[in-house]
């Protein structure tokens, strides 16, 4: 029987972890995706025989999207979480507390750039140093998590948007030694 024909969890089952809890697993995701960045600008850089950092930065940028796209997509649909979501026993859901689909996957990782567009394209036109657009865009991502207090099942904004929810993974059964 597909997982998508399972009868949907109870209700506690789909209660969201503490805002703490996920944005723990949200500075991990970041740690990790680091490593994942720096391999992948690698692959590219020796593939188009890049020289210089800034020769083909377009195409590297469309790279690197398209592999924390593939990277996110496969995780969330194969086997609903990433590392730092287990890490953090979180785990991803349909609003239904069922798996979801590739392209809700999809959806949820183009909207979860709400995390950084908004300020980043606000200091765009000013083309402000660094450390005001690193002021500008902690200071989003504060509002942005903190707005998920405002949801009805405390979710983030981005998720009840795609149509997805974070919910508390079980506990893994202790095994015996």
């Amino acid at each position: 029987m597909p997982a998508t024909d399972a009868p949907p969890p109870a209700a506690d089952a789909l209660r969201a972890p503490s805002l703490r809890r996920r944005m723990a697993c949200w500075l991990y995701e970041g740690l990790l995706l680091f490593g994942i960045v720096a391999l992948a600008g690698l692959v590219f850089s020796i593939a188009v025989q890049q020289r210089h950092a800034l020769l083909y930065r377009h195409g590297m940028q469309a790279f690197l999207f398209a592999v924390l796209a593939l990277y996110f997509c496969f995780f969330w649909r194969k086997g609903r979480q990433t590392l730092a979501m287990k890490t953090w026993r979180i785990r991803i859901t349909d609003r239904a507390g069922r798996p979801i689909s590739t392209a809700r996957a999809l959806l949820r990782y183009l909207l979860s750039w709400l995390w950084f567009l908004p300020p980043l394209a606000a200091s765009a036109p000013w083309q402000l140093p660094a450390l005001e657009v690193c002021v500008l865009l902690a200071g989003w991502i504060a509002v942005w998590a903190l707005l998920s207090n405002f949801h009805p099942q405390r979710q983030f904004w981005h998720d009840a948007l795609a149509g997805t929810r974070l919910v508390n993974a079980p506990r893994a059964p202790k095994s015996a030694a």
